[in-house]
């Protein structure tokens, strides 16, 4: 069914009220179904439905009764999975600029849409990542200020932009936003990883398309951004088409951005003049955040999620967890989660329990071995081993592998990388698998009930490896 016409006018006046990342987190999910002169709101998750309940449910009510003119009636129920799963584009608030009507902002906005999905710019994602939500310390501030500038067209010598961090640190955050402020301002942005590059490259070569991949790439290209491009490493080939591909675009005044996990001279086999290319405009390192970054990282993301944090809980956390933003975000997911499970408020108590199983402040490191994670994985999805590592996509694939991913981090000590080769895969694999993890444990019950019985079995075998 189609949306009331008054819920556009409901989502701009909440967007006056509240953040954009609190609209994001909870409002913009929503999908609304006329029902006769009411109207039904369509949540991902019970969790969800709860919270926007709680939260907003009085305003949407009185906002809506403003714009129909009328009182509303409105229920709530939970959306299928092909509901969720349709294009973010369609429930996005509508903006509204001085210039163009709100019916022009949405056909903009549609337009966007489409095209960042031919590019490859992950515009859904993109709405949790812009700069008004990315935390800015001295750990980070050069980094944040460069890619604005490079986002609003400006400082022309930072081309390229290179942001080098250890995954977790906020270059990908960073990345997404310039991608999605070119992206709304009409730019042609092209978005993807070194792998992704390597692959258009190489069947390029085998179906000897070269003059179509080099159109692709060079005509009519305003921003470029190339994530992980430690994946080149001995790739001659692929470093040599990229060199030409950037010069050009430099040439023609389009904006390249790259992000690794090294500096340029860092990574191992990386052709001398293209090292020297990447490094010729800006390079600006993301550190760790220190405890004033964590604190309001923390803040935000607790926010965004509709969680008060305790001031004694918010110290205990940003004391305990050092680590990258992903490790502060995981920390709170586990004290949300555990929170929720356990229906008790969050308190120190609970925070000092939640951060044992996370935590080697507090908890002894981890014993497991990768091979017993993915068996016992494999064995409550009644799947084998050796299918995990697959290249399949199928769901009952997927979802499995995603959640070894994830368990293997929380239960061992060994970085990204080795855990991907575990599975065949490189380090970027093993964060979006965690990111898709972690979303997941916060908007679905019956999903995190697996994962936390899974858990349970892995908190067994570690007892008894500690014997």
């Amino acid at each position: 069914m189609p949306p009331p016409v008054f819920w556009d006018g409901v989502l701009r006046r909440l967007g006056d009220e509240v953040p954009s990342f609190v609209l994001e987190a909870w409002v913009l999910p929503l999908i609304a179904e006329t029902r006769g002169t009411g109207m039904c709101l369509l949540c991902p998750s019970v969790l969800h439905r709860e919270r926007v309940s709680e939260r907003f449910l009085s305003r949407i009510h009185e906002f809506a009764e403003i714009e129909a003119g009328y009182p509303v009636a409105i229920e709530f129920e939970l959306a299928t999975p092909d509901a969720v799963a349709a294009p973010s584009a369609a429930r996005e608030a509508p903006r509204r600029t001085d210039d163009a009507p709100p019916s022009a902002s949405r056909s903009a906005s549609r337009r966007a849409s489409r095209r960042s999905e031919s590019l490859g710019v992950p515009h859904q994602t993109a709405l949790q990542h812009t700069f008004d939500n990315f935390v800015v310390g001295a750990c980070n501030r050069l980094a944040r200020e460069a890619s604005f500038a490079v986002a609003e067209g400006r400082q022309q010598p930072v081309n390229p932009l290179y942001l080098a961090s250890d995954p977790g640190l906020g270059k990908t955050h960073l990345a997404r936003a310039i991608a999605d402020a070119r992206n709304n301002r009409g730019g042609r942005v092209i978005y993807h990883s070194a792998e992704t590059f390597t692959n258009h490259f190489t069947s390029a070569i085998r179906s000897r398309e070269m003059d179509q991949f080099k159109r692709r790439y060079r005509q009519g290209c305003d921003l470029l951004v190339i994530e992980d491009v430690q994946f080149l490493s001995k790739k001659v080939g692929t470093q040599l088409e990229l060199f030409h591909t950037l010069n050009h675009l430099i040439d023609v005044g389009a904006r390249v951005v790259f992000t690794a996990d090294r500096l340029p001279r860092e990574i191992q086999a990386l052709e001398e003049r293209l090292c020297s290319r990447m490094a010729a405009g800006l390079v600006a390192a993301l550190e760790p955040p220190d405890a004033l970054v964590r604190r309001e990282i923390l803040r935000v993301k607790a926010a965004g999620g509709g969680v008060r944090l305790p001031e004694d809980c918010l110290d205990l956390l940003v004391d305990v967890v050092r680590g990258s933003v992903r490790d502060l975000e995981g920390a709170l997911v586990q004290l949300v989660t555990t929170s929720s499970l356990l229906k008790r408020p969050i308190d120190l108590e609970l925070t000092e329990n939640a951060l044992q199983k996370i935590s080697s402040t507090l908890a002894p490191p981890r014993r497991l071995e990768i091979n017993l994670i993915i068996d016992a994985v494999a064995t409550f999805y009644r799947t084998s081993v050796p299918m995990l590592a697959t290249r399949s996509r199928k769901r009952d694939v997927v979802v499995p592998r995603q959640i070894a991913m994830y368990l293997c981090r929380r239960y061992t000590n060994l970085p990204a990388s080795q855990i991907a080769r575990a599975f065949g895969r490189n380090h970027p694999s093993v964060a979006n698998a965690e990111r898709v993890v972690e979303k997941r444990i916060l908007e679905s019950a019956p999903f995190r009930y697996k994962v936390e019985a899974i858990s349970s079995r892995l908190d067994e075998l570690e007892r008894n490896a500690a014997r």
